[in-house]
């Protein structure tokens, strides 16, 4: 039962008379600083003792209703114009005060780590736009990482509505935060972003029970973990193989075991040591292909401008895991292979003269050592030390390659169980999604399973056709210097299929990636990327050129294939000097080769002197397509895309 209640005495006379028999219970979503979607109905729900009398009064109206027979009740509130704070209050046999509350617009982040991403790890880039991040009318939810094969969740374990602000801005989501910002820049309107996102997570682990129905795989491995001993025992056989291999290769390291100076010691003396160059990989030096942990040493010449001041020591990217010490003191560790690697060093660590920084790399699987096109240095104020080039190196402990987790959080269904079920009360104006990198070795199979899951959530939430926005996968890998077949390449086809569903959008990322990072930095250009595709899908928006050109339609004509395109903007370009490049085509032999290509007014012109009778083309067609240059004068990218999807 919900009723709306216009007589501000009797809310009082109903608060005064609810007995005493229980606690009315809200979900964390409806807490202090929330965000509350504008121009739609409203839910606020909870729980108390089944047939408790509730009264909430909220913006000169009150609103009552009775909890049922299983001890949940929901208000309807109608339609409220953007605005705030207010304040909300709800009595029952106890009384809830909610402050600061804004009403706006509430935007949905998920996918994996590329939407998880904080601003933290984004900072050296964006200095100037985290102190000046303060905004009371940008607020953010961050939902915590669970799974759950047994049933839907009704709440999250713990979250909180935050400010914008140069404090907690650090743990938003970038991507979800530069979108935020542009969209408030742009319509001046509250923003309430909700972040649930999973680092590694799949696809299939965001659906629901029923959606993953025509999956039947993926459903009969959601019913296995259903199983709590199955989980049990996996996790408990995984602790004990990975805590014995690490105790193992802590027992085995000569490094730590050397009878009496550590490595790590500043007075220890590596005259048997070999050099490397660093960035780069044993596996390409003497040493071979070997797992274990491998010890680096340098030593560095400081001032006296550098020392007796905290110094950042940035070390790029490590794999997989280091130990870092300056002069024998321990300065920090990473235990994984994404983050990069910026520590900071004590002021009064660093002295004049001679210096050592040691690098202790465990590599339990693949090629150890430090990645290329990286920063490595050591920066005290203005001052800098490049830290690249000779390094000496020596093998602590030889291991067997470590098997690693079984990763049961990305599990299908588990995550849609405990990080979404628990919002779909919650009305929203739409969604963000960046994700796609956890399921690029069955890119055909994303085709059907993605936008399963877009209308698995437009059905669960009963919005109808809420907005879904997406990013296309970046570029990433090393370019191959030939035209070739590409996993990646076929799910951002996957991906652009996509935008056959309704309601949706596609932000093209190809040009902000980083050949060796999987988590590229600039998130900037990806929030204001998926803003312009918001300002079309979901407000309306028909003079903003939202996307780069996508391709429409080939012709043949004898030795030459024209393209054409929609979303060119004003027109086509090729961003750089020079000739487009990027494009591939093939005749009979469906044998690719490089092409040249032109603009000639909205199309583009393709051909090979070598091929007389070609018949497709591709272009970008690569994990890493890093000389693709179609734009339009907007300066957004085209669209990766082949001809020859038959």
């Amino acid at each position: 039962m919900k009723i709306k209640i216009r007589s501000i005495a009797f809310f009082l006379l109903i608060t005064a008379t609810i007995p005493v028999s229980g606690q009315v219970r809200l979900p964390r979503l409806i807490s202090d600083g929330m965000v509350l979607q504008r121009e739609t109905e409203i839910k606020i729900w909870g729980w108390a003792p089944a047939g408790e009398e509730i009264a909430i009064r909220f913006i000169d109206s009150v609103y009552g209703t009775t909890a049922d027979s299983n001890g949940t009740w929901t208000v309807s509130i109608p339609p409220l114009h953007a605005g705030g704070p207010f304040e909300m209050q709800i009595n029952a046999s106890n009384s809830i005060t909610i402050s600061d509350i804004l009403i706006g617009d509430v935007w949905l982040g998920s996918g994996q780590s590329n939407m998880e991403l904080n601003m933290q790890r984004v900072s050296p880039l964006y200095e100037d736009e985290i102190a000046s991040s303060a905004n009371q009318f940008i607020r953010y939810f961050e939902v915590p990482d669970k799974y759950n094969f047994n049933s839907p969740q009704d709440d999250l374990q713990s979250g909180q509505w935050k400010k914008a602000n140069p404090e907690n801005v650090l743990g938003f989501s970038a991507v979800c935060y530069f979108f935020g910002k542009n969209l408030y820049e742009k319509y001046n309107v509250p923003i309430g972003l909700i972040n649930s996102a999973l680092g590694g997570s799949t696809a299939e682990s965001w659906i629901s029970e029923e959606g993953l129905k025509g999956f039947p795989q993926h459903h009969a491995e959601a019913q296995r973990f259903k199983d709590r001993t199955l989980i049990t025992q996996i996790q408990q056989a995984d602790r004990t193989r990975i805590n014995a291999w690490y105790r193992q290769l802590r027992d085995n390291d000569e490094g730590y075991n050397n009878p009496g100076t550590p490595w790590y010691s500043p007075e220890y003396n590596p005259t048997d040591w070999a050099n490397m160059q660093i960035p780069g990989y044993w596996a390409d030096e003497h040493l071979g292909f070997v797992n274990g942990v491998v010890w680096f040493r340098k030593e560095v010449d400081i001032p006296e401008s550098m020392t007796g001041k905290p110094a950042r020591l940035n070390l790029g990217r490590i794999i997989d895991a280091d130990s870092t010490f300056v002069n024998g003191i321990y300065i920090g560790s990473t235990s994984y292979q994404y983050p990069p690697r910026r520590y900071t060093i004590p002021p009064e660590v660093l002295q004049k003269g001679k210096n050592v920084i040691v690098v202790r790399v465990i590599s339990n699987i693949g090629k150890g050592g430090f990645a290329v096109d990286k920063p490595y240095e050591l920066v005290v104020g203005d001052e800098k030390i490049d830290l690249k080039g000779s390094w000496q190196y020596q093998l602590g402990a030889r291991m067997e390659t470590l098997q690693g987790e079984t990763f049961i959080r990305w599990k299908p269904l588990g995550l849609y169980n405990a990080m979404i079920a628990p919002l779909i009360r919650y009305p929203i104006k739409g969604v963000i999604w960046y994700q796609g990198e956890s399921n690029a070795d069955r890119p055909m199979e994303y085709r059907r399973l993605f936008p399963a899951l877009i209308a698995d959530w437009r059905i669960n939430w009963k919005q109808g056709y809420f907005p879904f926005i997406y990013v296309q996968l970046p570029n990433f890998m090393q370019a191959r210097p030939e035209p070739s077949e590409s996993n990646w390449a076929l799910l951002r086809e996957a991906q652009l299929k996509t935008l056959s569903e309704p309601i949706t959008a596609m932000a093209v990322a190809i040009d902000i990636g980083e050949w060796n990072d999987v988590h590229p930095l600039n998130k900037q250009d990806v929030g204001k990327r998926l803003a312009l595709a918001a300002r079309k899908v979901a407000y309306g928006d028909d003079e903003v050129v939202y996307s780069g050109p996508i391709y429409e339609s080939m012709t043949i004509d004898h030795d030459k294939i024209t393209l054409t395109f929609k979303h060119i903007g004003s027109g086509l370009m090729a961003k750089g000097a020079g000739e487009l490049k990027g494009f591939a085509i093939c005749g009979a032999d469906s044998q690719f080769v490089w092409a040249q290509a032109k603009i000639e007014g909205d199309k583009v012109v393709v051909w090979n002197d070598t091929i007389t009778n070609p018949i497709a083309v591709r272009y970008a067609w690569a994990d890493n397509p890093a000389d693709a240059n179609l734009y339009n004068l907007e300066g957004l990218p085209a669209s990766p895309f082949r001809t020859d999807d038959f």
